[in-house]
């Protein structure tokens, strides 16, 4: 899948994510890297930021909160279109969770691990 392909897909994967929860999310900013830090190369994605749950009166003004997806693990991890497509769209809310505060324990148990 080129890049182009790719960045269209997050796209459409962000489109399936309810407007009434985008609506919610405050100052995040969606990114497409090729590879993870070398430290962790089959991460698929990753939140930045300061989740809603632990922002205080004192928050305000920061630089936006990052949620990263990262195209070449899930290219390497993927037999097929359709499955890169479905661990796109997994990715994608996996990550929207923790900007809402929900931890990695709870999106396992809700099935978005």
């Amino acid at each position: 899948m080129s890049r182009d392909e790719f960045e269209d897909a997050v796209g459409d994967a962000l489109d399936l994510v309810p407007t009434a929860l985008m609506d919610q999310l405050d100052n995040v900013v969606f990114l497409i890297e090729d590879e993870p830090p070398p430290q962790d190369p089959d991460l698929l994605g990753v939140y930045e930021g300061i989740p809603l749950t632990e922002r205080d009166l004192a928050w305000g003004g920061h630089v936006p909160d990052r949620i990263t997806v990262f195209r070449g693990p899930l290219l390497r991890m993927c037999q097929d279109r359709e499955e890169l497509l479905e661990e796109i769209a997994v990715t994608v809310v996996h990550e929207i969770a923790h900007h809402f505060g929900i931890d990695d324990d709870r999106l396992h148990d809700l099935g978005w691990g």
